[in-house]
C-alpha cells in the first residue's frame, strides 16, 4: 500500500485531501474545480441516492428532469434569486467551433452567437417555475411534489473534492402547494426526511434550524437547514429545505383556480442535498488508517479474505466461503470476497482498512480445521476469532453494532465541542478553539456581519428546538430572546 496518510491532528485539510484520492473515493479532473467520482465513491453515493429516493417517493414525491441550460432572461425576474447566484454562472454564448484561418487550432465561431445566451443551471427553480405555469391551471393539479437527480454547476473560486466543487451532483425537489400552510409544512417535513437519513444511514447527528435572514437561499422567505459538525470542530450543512412563498410563482405568472373559483398564486418550496454528503460522511467518522464506513452505506458491509498456501487450499477456503456468502447473503448482508492472487492478505487488510469496509472476515487453514474466522472491525479496530456456525447472525447484529457505535461517537464528540458563551472575549476563544457556541445574537444583520468579520464565524441556525431565554447579544450586549449556534463553517 501508498505511504501512511497525514495525521489529522497535524493538518487535517491535507488528511482530507489524501484520504478522499486514497480511497479510490474521486479525484481532480481536466476541468478546473471538476471531479471524477470514481466507482468506489460512486457507489457510496447511489447507496444515498437510493435511500432518499426511497424516502421521497415515500411521501408523494416523483422524480422528473429539467433542461441543464437555463435562458438568461429567466433570471432576471425574481430580484434576489438572480443577485445570490449571478457571481456563480457559466454562460453559454455560442453554438459551434471552427477552425482558424492562421491555423493556430480550434476558435469560436463568431456567426454562431446564441440570440439569448444560456446559464449552466446553478438550481433549477427558474426554469421548473416556467414550466409548472403550463402544468398547474386548478387546485385539482396540487400540490405538485417533483424532485430531480441533476447536476448542478456554481463557479467556484476555491475549490476542494465534494466539499466544493465546479460541478456537483445533487437532487432538487420542487413542490407548488395550494396555500401557504401546507407549503411551510412540506418544507418542514423534507427537512426531517434529510435529518432522518443523515442519522439513520449516515450515522452523523444533526442540528435542525432555520437560517438567519443574511443567509437564506436566493429567493426564500425562510431556509431550514441540518447542520453537523466535522471532527475538526467545523460545521457543514449537510441539507437544506425552503419555504419560497409565493416569489416563483409570481416571477412566472403560476396560478390556479381555487375551489371557489378564485384565481390563486401557488405557494412554493424547494429543498436539496448534494455529493457535499459524501464530504460529511468522510469527515464525520474516518480516522488516521482511512475510511471509516458506517454499515448502512458502506458498498459492501463485509470482505472475505482467504490465507493460503497453494491452489489447492484456496479451492479448499472458497468452497467454505462460498456457503457463508449464501448465508450473509440471506440476510441481505452486501459482502466481497476477495480472492485475487495478486496481492497478499496484508496489503488486502490494509486497503480495506483504508477503504472503511466495516468488517472483515479472514479464513485460512487453522480456521479450516476449527470451524473458525477472524473477525475485524473497522470502527474499534478489534479482532475477534468465532464460530463459523451461526456467523451470519453474528455479523447481522455487528453490523447494528457498528453503525448505532458510530452515531453515538459522533454524538459524543459534538457534545463534547459544544459550548455556551456570554463574554465576547470568551466567545472568541471558543470559536477559534472550534466547535459549536451557543451565544445570544440582537437579531440584526449587521451584528452578525460584524461576528464574522472579526472571528470568521458565521450563524450556522436558530436552532427549531431552542428554548426561550432572555439574554443580552454576546456581541452587542443588545436584549436577545434565545442562544442561536455560531461556528466556523466549511
Amino acid at each position: 500500500m501508498a505511504q501512511k496518510l497525514t495525521k489529522r491532528s497535524e493538518d487535517y485539510s491535507k488528511w482530507y485531501n489524501e484520504l478522499v484520492v486514497r480511497a479510490d473515493l474521486a479525484e481532480n479532473s481536466a476541468v478546473r474545480g471538476s471531479m471524477v467520482i470514481k466507482p468506489y465513491g460512486y457507489a457510496i453515493w447511489e447507496k444515498m441516492q437510493a435511500e432518499l429516493d426511497r424516502m421521497f417517493k415515500e411521501t408523494g414525491h416523483e422524480n422528473a428532469y429539467f433542461p441543464l441550460f437555463i435562458p438568461k432572461s429567466f433570471f432576471s425576474r425574481e430580484a434576489s434569486h438572480v443577485e445570490g447566484f449571478a457571481k456563480e454562472c457559466a454562460v453559454v454564448t455560442h453554438y459551434r467551433l471552427k477552425n482558424d484561418d492562421e491555423g493556430k487550432g480550434v476558435v469560436v465561431d463568431p456567426d454562431a452567437r446564441l440570440e439569448e445566451e444560456l446559464i449552466v443551471r446553478p438550481t433549477s427553480e427558474t426554469i421548473i417555475w416556467d414550466t409548472y405555469k403550463n402544468w398547474i391551471q386548478s387546485y385539482r393539479d396540487l400540490p405538485l411534489k417533483i424532485n430531480q437527480w441533476a447536476n448542478v454547476v456554481r463557479w467556484e473560486m476555491r475549490t476542494r473534492l465534494f466539499l466544493r466543487t465546479a460541478e456537483f451532483l445533487w437532487q432538487e425537489g420542487h413542490t407548488a402547494h395550494a396555500s401557504r400552510e401546507e407549503a411551510i409544512e412540506e418544507a418542514e417535513t423534507m427537512l426531517g426526511i434529510y435529518s432522518e437519513f443523515a442519522e439513520n444511514f449516515m450515522a452523523i447527528p444533526v442540528i435542525k434550524g432555520l437560517k438567519t435572514e443574511s443567509e437564506r437561499f436566493a429567493g426564500a422567505e425562510e431556509t431550514y437547514c441540518i447542520e453537523a459538525m466535522m471532527q475538526d470542530g467545523k460545521a457543514l450543512q449537510a441539507g437544506t429545505s425552503h419555504f419560497l412563498g409565493q416569489n416563483f410563482a409570481k416571477a412566472f405568472d403560476v396560478k390556479y383556480a381555487s375551489k371557489e373559483g378564485k384565481e390563486e398564486y401557488v405557494w412554493a418550496t424547494s429543498w436539496g442535498v448534494s455529493t457535499r454528503l459524501m464530504g460529511a460522511l468522510v469527515m464525520t467518522h474516518s480516522d488516521d488508517q482511512g475510511l471509516v464506513l458506517p454499515p448502512n452505506l458502506a458498498p459492501y458491509q463485509v470482505v472475505i479474505v482467504p490465507i493460503y498456501k497453494g491452489q489447492e487450499q484456496l479451492d479448499q477456503i472458497s468452497e467454505k466461503v462460498n456457503e457463508i456468502q449464501s448465508r450473509l447473503r440471506a440476510k441481505g448482508i452486501r459482502v466481497k470476497f476477495d480472492n485475487r492472487d495478486t496481492h497478499k492478505p496484508g496489503w488486502k487488510f490494509a486497503e480495506y482498512e483504508l477503504k472503511g469496509v466495516p468488517l472483515r472476515i479472514a479464513m485460512g487453514p487453522r480456521d479450516m480445521e476449527n470451524n473458525t474466522v477472524e473477525l475485524a472491525r473497522r470502527d474499534t479496530l478489534s479482532k475477534e476469532v468465532v464460530s463459523v456456525d451461526g456467523l451470519e447472525d453474528q455479523v447481522a447484529a455487528l453490523l447494528e453494532e457498528i453503525q448505532s457505535n458510530l452515531l453515538n461517537k459522533a454524538k459524543d464528540f459534538r457534545e463534547s465541542h459544544s459550548y455556551t458563551s456570554d463574554d465576547w472575549e470568551d466567545f472568541k476563544a471558543k470559536i477559534e478553539a472550534g466547535g459549536f457556541v451557543w451565544a445570544h445574537w440582537d437579531g440584526s444583520s449587521e451584528t452578525e456581519e460584524k461576528i464574522k468579520a472579526e472571528t470568521k464565524a458565521t450563524i450556522r441556525c436558530i436552532p427549531l428546538d431552542q428554548q426561550a431565554e432572555e439574554g443580552k447579544c454576546v456581541y452587542t450586549g443588545a436584549p436577545s430572546k434565545g442562544r442561536v449556534i455560531f461556528a466556523k463553517a466549511y
